[in-house]
């Protein structure tokens, strides 16, 4: 039986659930598909996604195909209760909004208690769960979706501790270069618009993080009308943001001259005692990465001498989007969104036809570990390149582009080394 916050809201979240699948065309041509064929047919499947409209959409896509679905968040904080209320009617679910870290847990255990053949994950948690518990032998394999859980899957893989294949459809390009950085970019100033209800226009804004996530932010900034900083670790990828035009610095340097910081790297501690002690009055901090480690609370809260909640935005799914904090001097700092997510948490996740390509690749990329059970080796793989391609073809046929093909002599002219 689901446990949700109110049943009630269910309509509401049909409403918005309809929405979503309007705009998402490519995962509907799967959809008619799976529901022909039924690929995933007995098959049951966990999943911890953030729980909102278009997960809802990407799950009925997996019931259409025959599976049975356990769904839970990947976060506390970013689950709709109206959306998770609605989704009753298809999958199980176990997720409410302001959810206690034990109740995060415990619900992650629900979902394994189901026994699932397949995992869908962001964030690692699920699948890390599984390999604890010991439950990993019944486990066909997994897929990931973000960034922070492929970093930690892959230091399983080297220290020999994965136990089932996973696919990290973070790795796609139909993935990284859409969702990571324009649905990372416009959703995460979208939040922090909505949480302030301040411009960008002629602020500073200091990006922490030139990955792909951190150029979205960047190019939607400096879109708004403000002036961008970056911070890097990566000498590569700070002479990028260079080239590109962006001002790049230490972060004790930026704070300095700080309206905005907004971290995008998946790293802990990034902001951290010395940065809140050199911030100006008045500055506001937001994380886009998936925990809420990037900007460390625990310093900011022992610097503080008083704290208070001071914005509140009043939408259904929104707790207080914004804490002052005071420091011993006097000076105010700012955090949003309890210091998660930003764009989940004080706006509603990346762009309906965004999720359409990355929720695309995770259907196909399941029925492809359903179609290989054990042919795959307890590793991880990208997701094939067929897959990406198809995603991409059938993203530009709905759109009703249609793109050149090699003539039969320039594929000869590709596969020879004679000119």
């Amino acid at each position: 039986m689901s446990i949700v916050k109110d049943l009630s809201l269910a309509d509401k979240g049909n409403l918005k659930i309809e929405w979503a699948e309007k705009f998402m065309k490519v995962l509907e041509r799967i959809r008619s598909r799976f529901r022909e064929e039924k690929p995933l047919k007995g098959i049951k499947i966990g999943m911890a996604l953030h729980l909102e409209a278009k997960t809802a959409v990407l799950v009925k896509t997996l019931v259409e195909g025959g599976a049975k679905v356990f769904i839970t968040s990947c976060n506390p904080e970013s689950t709709q209760d109206d959306v998770a209320a609605a989704l009753t009617r298809w999958a199980t679910v176990y997720a409410w909004r302001g959810e206690t870290i034990d109740d995060y847990y415990q619900n992650l255990n629900r979902i394994l208690d189901k026994e699932p053949d397949v995992i869908v994950d962001d964030g690692g948690d699920l699948i890390f769960m599984a390999h604890e518990r010991e439950v990993s032998d019944k486990i066909i394999g997994a897929t990931e979706e973000t960034t922070t859980g492929v970093i930690r899957i892959k230091n399983m893989e080297r220290e020999g501790k994965l136990k089932f294949p996973v696919i990290v459809v973070n790795n796609a390009k139909t993935k990284y270069l859409f969702d990571n950085r324009y649905g990372t970019g416009e959703s995460t100033i979208f939040g922090i618009l909505n949480a302030t209800n301040l411009t960008l226009a002629g602020k500073t804004v200091v990006v922490c993080g030139y990955g792909w996530c951190g150029k979205g932010i960047a190019l939607r900034a400096r879109g708004m009308g403000a002036k961008v900083i970056v911070t890097e670790v990566d000498p590569i990828k700070a002479l990028e943001a260079v080239m590109d035009g962006y001002e790049v610095m230490r972060l004790i340097d930026a704070v300095k001259k700080a309206d905005f910081v907004i971290t995008a790297t998946g790293m802990i501690k990034v902001v951290r005692k010395e940065h809140f002690l050199a911030a100006k009055d008045g500055c506001i901090f937001a994380n886009a990465g998936h925990f809420d480690v990037e900007v460390w609370k625990p310093d900011l809260e022992s610097l503080s001498v008083s704290r208070k909640k001071t914005r509140y935005f009043g939408l259904p799914w929104n707790d207080y989007l914004v804490e002052e904090f005071t420091l011993k001097d006097g000076k105010k700092l700012y955090l949003i969104a309890k210091g998660r997510l930003v764009n989940l948490v004080a706006g509603q996740g990346h762009a309906t036809e965004i999720m359409d390509l990355s929720f695309s690749l995770q259907a196909l990329s399941i029925e492809y570990i359903v179609n290989n059970k054990g042919k795959l080796e307890n590793k991880v793989y990208d997701v094939p390149k067929e897959i990406d391609e198809m995603v991409a073809k059938i993203k530009l046929e709905s759109l009703g582009i249609k793109i050149d093909e090699l003539t039969e002599e320039q594929r000869k002219y590709l596969e020879s080394w004679i000119i």
